[in-house]
């Protein structure tokens, strides 16, 4: 007999995390292009973010025409996206600048490291957004599943951080509780 799924966390029930989901009513748009095999992961962080945020669009697709890129893209928006040298120099979002405070959205890939590079390869226009990055140590709780790069944070994480440094009246904190919760689920399971 098939496993009841719940339908907004798409989770077993007996690991359903839909009790911790939070609202935050973030101003600047969260638009998450999410890779197909990440839509399907038991711990899909980027699905969490997307079900807590007001203001959030979630796209499944590994690939987008020109057109519906730029149809998803609003005039000011930035990508969450670590400066590695095989990109292209643009400008950093930095905190509290004009430039931050126009931002009206934040556009985060959700996939590992090495489809999130195929993705932007395949998406020159995302290459050439002005960038928020984080620097210095990060440190995740995601112990479920770990990155190939060092320094790295779950998809839920890296939003909170970047969200609650671009709009720092708002507690984006408070997102990682259904992450929390799933963390705590698993290993139960495990």
């Amino acid at each position: 007999m098939p496993r009841e799924i719940c339908p907004t966390c798409q989770r077993p029930l007996k690991v359903c995390y839909c009790s911790a989901l939070v609202r935050i009513p973030n101003r600047i748009q969260v638009l998450i292009i999410q890779h197909p095999q990440e839509q399907k992961h038991p711990f899909n962080t980027g699905r969490m973010a997307h079900l807590c945020l007001d203001h959030s669009n979630l796209v499944v697709a590994e690939s987008l025409s020109d057109a519906a890129l730029a149809e998803l893209l609003k005039p000011h928006s930035a990508l969450l996206y670590p400066s590695l040298s095989w990109l292209p120099e643009v400008s950093q979002v930095e905190p509290g600048t004009p430039q931050a405070q126009a931002l009206e959205q934040l556009v985060v890939i959700d996939a590992t490291w090495r489809k999130s590079k195929k993705m932007l390869h395949l998406h020159p226009v995302l290459q050439q957004l002005p960038r928020v990055s984080f620097e210095g140590a990060l440190h995740s709780n995601y112990q479920v599943r770990h990155s190939s790069l060092e320094n790295s944070l779950s998809t839920i994480e890296s939003i909170a951080k970047a969200m609650q440094v671009l709009e720092p009246d708002t507690d984006f904190q408070t997102i990682l509780q259904p992450f929390e919760k799933m963390i705590a689920l698993q290993a139960q399971q495990g």
